[in-house]
């Protein structure tokens, strides 16, 4: 008789930076009804070095990650993106 023993694992990597956001520029993408989302997309030049650089050497931990940050809800995603206003109860998915 045979038996087959499997075990899926997951790990993640999870890193963050932090970024100025110039509010000048930030008002003109609101006074039209744009969001901050919108802002982020357009200057992901901003931060998209910084967090590659951070995530390439993070250390991998066990688990899907979803306990790092309240925000985090796709568990079912490969990846998934958030940003957080430092100070404010205000943030969303990128």
């Amino acid at each position: 008789m045979k038996v087959k023993i499997m075990q899926r694992s997951v790990y993640h990597k999870y890193a963050e930076v932090e970024i100025e956001v110039d509010e000048k520029k930030l008002k003109e993408y609101t006074d039209v009804g744009a969001s901050i989302t919108d802002y982020l997309f357009d200057n992901e030049n901003l931060f998209s070095e910084k967090i590659d650089e951070k995530i390439s050497k993070a250390k991998y931990g066990f688990g899907m990650g979803m306990h790092t940050s309240d925000g985090w809800t796709n568990a079912e995603e490969e990846s998934e993106w958030r940003y957080e206003v430092v100070g404010k109860k205000l943030g969303g998915h990128l």
